[in-house]
């Protein structure tokens, strides 16, 4: 793909009459404000986004600008919105000297360019298709009124400023590297409960028991289409029979977006969508595509029918389990072999593929097949005949840190495009609560990505948003122009455009937190993310309750357990995702050094508060300061309840209690730290906290140390 390039000069208009090289261009002064001209018959939501440089105009001068939909020639200043190729522009383009046929043909491209005809300076805001125009709006929104695309979820508001006036504007965006990019909203337990009155799901599970409200949803939609993302996945587990829950799908429709599904609901329908469907007609069948074959095939006809219904729509293909499990764990009478377990996902694809041919009334609908998990493994060994004229995408590692075998043993067929699933955010193992992964190592991921033509979708779990907004924006730009996005000019620009002072500080401290984190040995991926870190200390926990209430029985659990250890497609899959462990003594060897990192962070980054703008500080909190202090706290958790390990092992029942002591001592501190994260709008942000489930890990290192107490009497 070509670079974005900053030149339009002659290249992209016609001199005509007084045009000539691009001009000052005023939108507004207190002399005047300019008109926006958009033709009425562009979609609904290009409109949308002009309303939104409207509402941003008026945040930033408190001057509102008139929208009209014929040209105003008498206007001194006038902005106009178009796509190439629409009718209703093609006469105006020659009438001021503005030829948009470069464009023709191109994909999601645009120019912005200032000209001056006669009397009237014009911004020519012009895409190649239509959201080519929406994401052309938005980069002017974003570079010259220095709008924070993610302004919501990071509190950055754009500065108050009288006048807004450039010398020039000449801007081209070429096509983007990347066909498809998008968000998973995943793992969603933050956003579900943060506000509520969204609506109610049906749903045998821990999690997801509202819908994410409209309020909310709108929100997440606007800062995606602001940041150029064109897709989104707006659930986890979408029953879209439930109209709460279809809302979600309406809503990222609006703007214009692709909507797609969960790698767990191939054309839309998981296990809890299937239980649904059938408990209403009275019934109960296994989720299984082996023993109630007729049964499932009902309900995906059921459902490719209502999906198709709605615009822009790309299908998920596949066969998964309950939530996010393999299917021969909802159905124990599946064969055993991964070569049968292949042929059965095989087949279920290509049923699928009749189904969507025969609702969706597209030429080439788009549909996708997410080889996530076991069918990551079971591709890798050649069990999986993948249809043709699909896009197959590779999944990461989890983390974030790596592509999953088959990305590279896949062999590239001209039948088939591809692309990739990337985790900003998980819910297992990290990142969840605090980010994680440096822009470097995405930039990585994905410019190997590039290379080896798995560039035509870029889906990104990106949970509840509000963590990532840093790691969002970077992969936004690496996904519009992968050979010149450069890391560490991201972050300066990043730091430099949020912070009025201290801007070396702060990238610093930036640096040396993603810098902290441990790496695995062998595995080469982090080790200490806040998932690991929770998962493991609450085992270790479980496991330290059984040493010391009954350690014969522990011994032979412990036995059972080694000689029973699952290796199936699944769990080899994931071995990256919760590394082996290195052994006590050898995991606190790596977990001080990463404290270590994490405190230098802190005390070089938590004076600069006191020095920066309020609204800036909070800023710096959300973004560094809270997510490095929360690691601070959840390292010294797990170093005290290994060391209990390591002290009960020892038979030091005292130093056990003492250590289960301080273990305990953690969750007032990372109380207090969550009451200045949630303040304001974000009060009750941690309402839904249930993956994580900070509470939960409290009153177990709580119970653990009454067990340790009482054996001691």
């Amino acid at each position: 793909m070509k670079n974005i390039v900053f030149l339009c000069l002659f290249v992209w208009y016609i001199a005509v009459s007084e045009s000539t090289f691009a001009q000052e261009f005023t939108l507004v002064s207190r002399q005047t404000e300019a008109q926006i001209y958009i033709a009425k018959n562009e979609p609904d939501y290009l409109h949308l986004a002009v309303k939104d440089l409207v509402n941003d105009v008026k945040k930033i001068s408190g001057r509102e600008l008139q929208v009209v939909f014929s040209f105003p020639d008498k206007a001194k200043n006038v902005v106009v919105v178009g796509t190439e190729g629409n009718a209703k522009n093609k006469s105006l383009s020659g009438k001021i000297g503005f030829d948009g046929g470069k464009l023709k043909g191109k994909h999601e491209s645009y120019c912005l360019q200032s000209i001056r005809n006669g009397e009237n300076n014009i911004l020519m805001i012009v895409g190649s298709d239509e959201r080519g125009t929406m994401f052309g709006l938005y980069r002017f929104i974003k570079d010259f009124l220095e709008v924070d695309p993610m302004y919501f979820w990071s509190g950055n508001e754009p500065k108050r400023r009288e006048t807004l006036r450039w010398d020039k504007i000449a801007l081209t965006a070429d096509e983007p590297s990347f066909r498809f990019r998008g968000w998973f909203i995943n793992d969603e337990d933050l956003l579900t409960e943060w506000e509520n009155g969204g609506g109610t799901r049906n749903i045998n599970y821990p999690y997801y028991s509202q819908v994410v409200t409209s309020n909310v949803i709108q929100h997440v939609v606007e800062a995606l289409v602001r940041s150029g993302y064109n897709l989104i996945i707006p659930a986890s587990f979408i029953d879209i029979l439930n109209p709460a829950e279809a809302r979600l799908v309406e809503e990222s429709v609006k703007r214009g977006v692709f909507v797609s599904q969960h790698h767990v609901e191939p054309l839309g329908v998981s296990a809890f969508s299937f239980f649904n469907y059938w408990k209403a007609k009275g019934k109960d069948y296994k989720f299984s595509y082996y023993s109630s074959k007729a049964q499932l095939m009902e309900v995906w006809e059921t459902y490719a029918r209502k999906w198709a219904q709605y615009p822009n729509v790309i299908w998920q293909i596949g066969l998964r389990g309950i939530a996010d499990r393999p299917m021969w764990q909802a159905d124990e009478s599946i064969p055993q072999s991964d070569a049968d377990r292949g042929k059965i996902i095989s087949d279920a694809m290509a049923a699928q593929m009749q189904l969507i041919r025969k609702y969706d009334k597209r030429k080439e609908p788009l549909i996708t097949t997410t080889l996530w998990a076991e069918g990551s493994f079971l591709n890798d060994k050649g069990f999986l005949t993948i249809p043709e004229n699909i896009t197959v995408v590779f999944a990461d590692n989890s983390p974030g840190w790596k592509w999953q075998a088959d990305f590279y043993s896949t062999k590239r067929r001209p039948q088939n495009t591809y692309g990739v699933y990337y985790h900003h955010a998980l819910w297992g193992s990290g990142p969840h609560l605090a980010q994680v992964v440096p822009p470097q190592k995405t930039l990585d991921l994905l410019r190997d990505a590039h290379k080896h033509q798995a560039d035509h979708y870029a889906i990104f779990n990106v949970s509840n948003v509000r963590e990532f907004v840093a790691g969002i924006e970077a992969t936004s730009q690496m996904l519009w122009d992968i050979d010149g996005f450069r890391s560490d000019a991201f972050l300066k620009k990043w730091v430099e455009s949020r912070f009025s002072y201290h801007h070396d500080a702060i990238i610093d401290a930036y640096n040396t937190y993603f810098a902290s984190y441990a790496i695995h040995p062998e595995r080469e991926v982090p080790l200490f993310m806040d998932g690991q870190i929770f998962a493991k200390g609450a085992g270790v926990l479980r496991t330290l309750e059984d040493k010391i209430k009954n350690p014969e029985k522990y011994a032979e659990k412990k036995t059972a357990s080694s000689s029973s250890a699952s290796r199936d497609a699944f769990s080899q899959s994931l071995s990256s995702m919760h590394p082996q462990s290195v052994g006590n003594k050898k995991m606190l060897q790596l977990l001080y050094p990463q404290k270590l990192g994490f405190e230098l962070t802190d005390i070089s980054v938590k004076p600069l508060m006191k020095q920066i703008p309020t609204a800036q500080s909070q800023l710096l909190y959300d973004n560094l300061i809270y997510p490095n202090a929360l690691m601070i706290q959840l390292c010294t958790w797990l170093e005290n309840v290994l060391l209990a390990d390591e002290a009960a092992n020892a038979g030091n029942r005292e130093a056990c209690i003492a250590r289960l002591e301080k273990a305990l001592g953690v969750f007032p501190e990372i109380d207090a730290l969550i009451d200045r994260y949630c303040y304001g709008k974000w009060k009750e942000w941690y309402r839904g906290d249930k993956k994580m489930n900070i509470p939960a890990k409290a009153e177990l290192t709580r119970k653990v140390l009454e067990t340790a107490k009482s054996s001691l009497k």
